[in-house]
């Protein structure tokens, strides 16, 4: 079923790795009765590994309604503790405790709760892509899946907070007529892509649509054909006509967009460096090994106060079932 990862033998952590590691983190997998889900940004070895791979939405969704008792979570912090709000009885392991998120960590809990409290009369919609203290200061969480939707559903006259993401807000004001007050928050990778580059790219590839995040600046989403999540730009790619695609997100991505479509040619969207500054540094600290690490030695576990955790627990579910 799965094919071999040949590793070398290395004492990184306690005990040597196994040879196959692949056949290794499968057998852990029923040991523990675990579930490995992945987020598209993975390195391509983990995505072949994962029983789910998906964007924010699906991965809560599928944390929701899975019956295993282990959740691994190939992903960053932020994720994993939704799946630890949603399934506090589960052992939630996460690779690497380091994999955190840029974008959550431009909204510190203390400078948010100010932020709140100076204006009381606003409902607070904060992005999936935040910490569990700034998720317990909310009332709805959303997904650049649902965002538009969520919006859509509240009242016109109740006035909005959108954390963290301004460029996700920038989109969804646009895209729903609302005016709403913007944290000043960013993902470091979705706002290193080059327009100049990008233009560059669609000049000498002339039948190549570009598809974009809506994390990323207007000016790159100005040239885009499509903008969407990661599963909306996937599936996007599969039933679009287009044998070429510029994309304009992390390229982790492209490893599902060439499995599902592998005649059409996936050109990631160049940062405005020459450097590898497209791909999310945090996402790519988990790797195959430390998978096999957590489930061997059941660390690093995600913990929280069950304060918090209920607290957080209650704008999960509005998202939910507001995104039936």
């Amino acid at each position: 079923m799965f094919k071999t990862a040949l590793v070398d033998r290395e004492t990184t952590h306690p005990g040597v790795l196994p040879l196959d590691l692949f056949a290794a983190i499968e057998s852990l997998k029923k040991e523990l009765n675990a579930v490995i889900l992945a987020h598209y940004y993975q390195e391509p070895d983990i995505q072949d590994i994962a029983d789910f791979i998906g964007d924010s939405l699906q991965l809560a969704k599928a944390a929701a309604n899975t019956n295993a008792d282990a959740i691994v979570f190939a992903g960053v912090h932020f994720m994993a503790e939704t799946a630890k709000i949603l399934n506090p009885d589960k052992l939630v392991l996460l690779p690497d405790l380091n994999a955190g998120c840029s974008l959550a960590d431009s909204c510190p809990a203390e400078a948010f709760a100010a932020f709140k409290a100076a204006h009381p009369d606003h409902l607070v919609v904060s992005y999936i892509n935040c910490s569990a203290d700034i998720k317990a200061m909310s009332d709805i969480i959303c997904t650049s899946s649902n965002a538009v939707k969520i919006v859509q559903q509240i009242p016109k006259d109740q006035p909005i907070i959108f954390a963290p993401d301004r460029n996700l807000g920038r989109y969804v004001m646009e895209q729903t007529g609302r005016d709403m007050l913007l944290w000043d928050g960013s993902c470091i990778v979705h706002e290193t892509f080059s327009e100049k580059k990008i233009v560059q790219l669609k000049i000498a590839h002339p039948e190549a649509e570009a598809i974009a995040h809506p994390e990323c600046e207007t000016s790159i989403l100005r040239h885009a054909n499509y903008i969407g999540s990661t599963a909306a730009l996937l599936t996007y790619c599969q039933n679009s006509a287009a044998q070429e695609f510029i994309v304009a997100t992390e390229p982790g991505i492209i490893h599902q967009m060439q499995k599902l479509a592998p005649q059409k040619r996936f050109i990631p969207a160049p940062p405005m460096n020459n450097c590898n500054c497209n791909e999310c540094p945090f996402m790519r600290l988990n790797t195959l090994e430390k998978v096999y690490w957590a489930m061997k030695n059941r660390t690093p576990e995600i913990t929280m106060s069950e304060d918090i955790r209920l607290a957080a627990l209650r704008p999960m579910q509005r998202m939910l079932e507001m995104s039936v």
